[in-house]
């Protein structure tokens, strides 16, 4: 029987700390944390998700180019994330480290930001699944169910499985990743070892030149940085990881490059099967999902189409899970430090899971997808591409704030760990890497959210995104100034024996 967590001392060094409830330590490993950040990622899902746009409209047959080239740069920017996770260990990731990096204002506005992402995130995953399921049940069952019923069941579901610890979750999520990981690297495999379609490999589509050529490749270039959001997500788990000052810098640079390889690989692998220009065709045509259904059917046989069906959906199932957990991290940090609300800082007692965080977050998912449901709005095309395009803008805002945060930290301290590359240049480039993929994201708003583009609800992304921000800053700044004591705590509170030192 587990022993329940206790209630522990948090607190920034050289403060008298506040006692909080703690998640449960030592609920994952290693294995545990990457699979939830791939889970995140979605490596299927954003395959048959984002890929189609990516040669149809974005960088074309140099697609995988344009995977080369945002690994590189994620590659870049994580090598300072986590120099930032071997000092400080919150449930807050981003939020912590903005706050001790560029200080409690801005550490606010990011944690509020981030919360808006991931909190959105869900409710667009609910999206996406529910248009896989209902196309899934129809094709293989001949059921014709409306939207809405799988979307419930996914919320329902996912509330359940994160009332209990991690681990829980963790296994369930294993269990998925590897379903998808193994299918995409059989059809990859397979068409390597056939010598790809008629025309062979088409090595040059890997050029890394080719990651600013295309159609668009500002539009090809942000979808490709779209399919790796999520992989930060291990910072979070810092609290509930065995040992995270060694387990979540290993992660997360597991994660960026498991992802770079494999969507490399497999969108290599996908030109080389249809042939490049047949490609492009088939990517603009009525049925995108046929750059994977084809070549599956090919090299597989039909049993693969049938799998490719069902994984769409497990691992959309999957990565909304992910997120919740994310999300309701985020909600308890925020929470525990007596903002939004005291009772999100709560966790379970015997399983030590944010509970009452996470079925807040149950709740605003609920409310974001029953918002586009009552404005009949199509799962696909307006509930996923919206909700996703608001999240991955805040996001970017949060991490390129994490970058800056990096080099400002290690200037001011643990002088043993700066580093001219790793505490200074590498954050550098990450952070600048992000104002291009903001910069790729604003420019192409419009071509990002395609039909979308016509709903009133996209014309408010970028003030959603302003106000929440602006508000982070105006709530610190309101703090500091009528509660000095909750604003000394303010994105501050790591556990104690992992807390950052003056002297560690």
């Amino acid at each position: 029987m587990p022993v329940p967590p206790s209630s522990v001392e948090v607190a920034p060094a050289g403060s008298a700390p506040p006692t909080v409830q703690r998640l449960k330590a030592n609920s994952v490993g290693l294995a545990g944390v990457v699979f939830m950040a791939l889970a995140t990622a979605a490596p299927i899902t954003a395959m048959t998700g984002n890929l189609p746009v990516i040669i149809g409209g974005g960088n074309g047959v140099h697609a995988p180019a344009g995977f080369l080239f945002v690994t590189v740069v994620l590659t870049v920017f994580t090598i300072g994330y986590v120099s930032m996770a071997r000092h400080i260990t919150t449930a807050g990731a981003f939020y912590g480290f903005v706050s001790h990096g560029l200080g409690r204002v801005v550490g606010m506005a990011s944690g509020l930001l981030a919360v808006l992402a991931y909190v959105v995130f869900e409710a667009s995953i609910v999206g996406i699944f529910a248009y896989f399921a209902q196309q899934a049940f129809a094709a293989q069952f001949g059921l014709h169910w409306a939207w809405q019923v799988f979307a419930l069941a996914m919320l329902a579901i996912t509330a359940i499985l994160s009332y209990f610890d991690l681990e829980v979750a963790s296994k369930v999520l294993g269990v998925f990743l590897v379903g998808e990981v193994v299918m995409l690297t059989l059809l990859g495999g397979a068409v390597l070892a056939h010598g790809g379609g008629p025309g062979g490999l088409h090595v040059g589509t890997l050029n890394p030149t080719g990651a600013f050529a295309g159609v668009n490749a500002g539009v090809g270039l942000f979808f490709c940085f779209w399919s790796w959001i999520g992989f930060e997500s291990t910072a979070m788990y810092g609290e509930e990881s065995r040992n995270p000052k060694r387990i979540i810098p290993r992660a997360t640079l597991l994660a960026v490059l498991i992802l770079g390889v494999l969507y490399t690989f497999v969108t290599w692998m996908v030109l080389s099967a249809n042939g490049p220009e047949a490609s492009i065709g088939i990517a603009t045509g009525s049925s995108p999902l046929d750059l994977f259904l084809g070549p599956a059917e090919t090299y597989l046989g039909h049993w693969a189409v049938t799998a490719f069906q069902w994984l769409m959906c497990t691992s959309a199932f999957a990565c909304g899970l992910a997120f919740h957990q994310c999300a309701a991290r985020y909600l308890y940090a925020i929470g525990r430090e007596g903002f939004l609300h005291p009772a999100l800082g709560r966790t379970h007692p015997r399983h030590g899971s944010p509970h009452i965080a996470s079925f807040a977050q149950t709740a605003v998912a609920l409310a974001v997808v029953g918002g586009f449901w009552a404005a009949g709005q199509d799962p696909y095309v307006s509930l996923y591409t919206l909700t996703a395009i608001l999240g991955t803008l805040a996001l970017l805002v949060v991490q390129t704030l994490c970058s800056f945060a990096v080099i400002v930290y290690f200037r001011r301290n643990h002088p043993e760990s700066r580093h001219w590359f790793r505490t200074f240049t590498a954050p550098l480039l990450g952070g600048l890497g992000m104002l291009a993929a903001i910069v790729l994201l604003v420019v192409n708003l419009d071509t990002a959210a395609g039909a979308a583009s016509k709903i009133f609800f996209f014309k408010l992304i970028p003030w959603i995104v302003g106000l929440v921000f602006a508000g982070g800053i105006a709530l610190a700044l309101y703090m500091r100034a009528r509660h000095p004591e909750k604003y000394e705590v303010m994105g501050r509170l790591v556990v104690e024996d992992a807390q950052e030192r003056a002297d560690a």
